[in-house]
């Protein structure tokens, strides 16, 4: 299977970065006890499991999270609702109707109202015959998540990758894709939403985040004051770009409170919706070189957020 991918302090700046973030705030999370400045495993037992689990995200208001188990070669997004104060137990969402065949559904991203959900997808047909990943959508219609169909063209595209599908609060679509016109052989693009289901034309982002490197995992913020990548300044981890006007400022190395791990992976950031915590997974691979293919453990992280939001440009 062939996946393109699975992110100083200047006097005055502070109060700018801190209007930035969500004034929402959750103690709803499905776990006992909150992370400091060091990453720990998110949701034990519920996330993380004996299976592989990757990228956990939240709608808008904490009711309901999500995150991708892998279950014998089968990537599913599987989702709990917090109902009456209660998580429920993480359940399976079926994202395509041959739900007998493998496929992958895997990095969801929801919109603010809760009712839409974009994903990387490769339905069984394609993924017999080896195809390259699409964005997805699937509609949430009285309370249950429908099946899955894709993005079409100017998004989706027959012969190149696009990977990593982010939505912000007016509706727009950040993605990644190795399409022709790119600075590397994976960039960062932005397609306006026009309402109806229907995108503009996709822009690159340009040359201040996507470079000859390959951007892989990526999170932009609602307001899209902030973005979050990996690939970009270092194998490993992930790095952060704040944006001054309508132009993203060179991205700067993230801390995480702990050496990264060379045996390891590191993709799928995210900010959850409080803007308090940094989630992130990890995946290893046996032999490392094997990829997707030898995949052996995926876990999911969690850690303050902080030293994220006092980064700033050089």
């Amino acid at each position: 299977m062939n996946i393109k991918h699975c992110f100083l302090l200047i006097p005055g700046l502070t109060l700018i970065l801190q209007s930035c973030k969500p004034t929402h705030s959750s103690n709803s999370y499905p776990h006992e006890k909150l992370p400091g400045n060091t990453p720990e495993l998110f949701a034990p037992s519920m996330v993380n499991t004996d299976h592989i689990e990757i990228n956990t995200v939240f709608n808008a208001t904490f009711t309901e999270l999500f995150f991708t188990r892998i279950i014998d070669g089968n990537f599913i997004i599987h989702h709990a609702e917090l109902i009456d104060g209660h998580w429920t137990a993480p359940q399976p969402i079926q994202m395509f109707a041959d739900q007998a065949s493998n496929s992958v559904a895997i990095d969801p991203s929801i919109t603010q109202d809760g009712n839409t959900m974009y994903f990387l997808g490769i339905s069984p047909e394609d993924r017999a015959n080896n195809a390259l990943p699409d964005i997805y959508r699937s509609q949430k219609i009285d309370d249950q998540w429908q099946i899955a169909s894709r993005v079409e063209y100017p998004i989706s595209t027959e012969t190149y990758a696009e990977s990593y599908p982010v939505v912000v609060a007016d509706g727009s679509l950040y993605f990644t894709s190795d399409r022709p016109g790119g600075l590397g052989k994976r960039d960062i693009y932005r397609a306006q939403y026009l309402g109806d289901g229907k995108f503009d034309t996709p822009e690159n982002i340009g040359p201040e985040v996507n470079s000859e490197k390959n951007a892989r995992g990526t999170y932009v913020s609602p307001d899209e004051s902030l973005l979050i990548t990996s690939g970009l300044t270092s194998e490993r981890g992930f790095d952060v770009s704040f944006k001054d006007g309508s132009k993203w400022q060179t991205p700067v190395h993230i801390d995480l409170g702990e050496p990264l791990d060379n045996d390891w992976i590191y993709f799928c950031p995210y900010m959850s919706p409080d803007g308090k915590y940094f989630f992130f997974s990890k995946r290893y691979s046996n032999p490392p070189e094997s990829g997707w293919k030898g995949v052996t453990k995926g876990e999911v992280y969690w850690v303050d957020a902080k030293n994220i939001w006092s980064l700033t440009r050089k």
